[in-house]
């Protein structure tokens, strides 16, 4: 299983689960994808401080803290959002919606100038 495996489940999950729970007793059911997340246990994971730091600077709002997204759990709580169920919501920043920012293309580009075995 790859790392991108997990998410679809999950979302499948929360669409099918969502539909029976939701028609039949009226309780939403949705996921959250949040952007990376410096945790003990996400420590472990080579790499994460390079991702980290790229999901940030790709972010136009940058990454969501583990606060700001447990804040954004509580909203779902509301009554406001009552009409809201089997959706993936991204808490990410906007990177999620990203492609290449013309600040990455720099960056990128310059890197590639480096290279001379292409």
């Amino acid at each position: 299983m790859t790392w991108a495996t997990p998410r679809p489940c999950l979302e499948s999950i929360a669409r099918s689960f969502g539909y029976i729970y939701g028609r039949d007793k009226k309780i939403r059911i949705n996921t959250i994808s949040q952007s990376p997340t410096l945790t003990t246990a996400g420590s472990g994971i080579k790499g994460i401080d390079t991702l980290f730091d790229f999901t940030n600077r790709m972010s136009p709002l940058g990454n969501a803290s583990a606060e700001d997204c447990a804040n954004y759990c509580i909203t779902l709580f509301s009554d406001l959002t009552k009409k809201v169920t089997m959706q993936n919501l991204y808490h990410d920043g906007g990177f999620s919606s990203m492609a290449m920012s013309q600040r990455a293309i720099s960056q990128y580009t310059k890197a590639l100038e480096s290279v001379t075995d292409l």
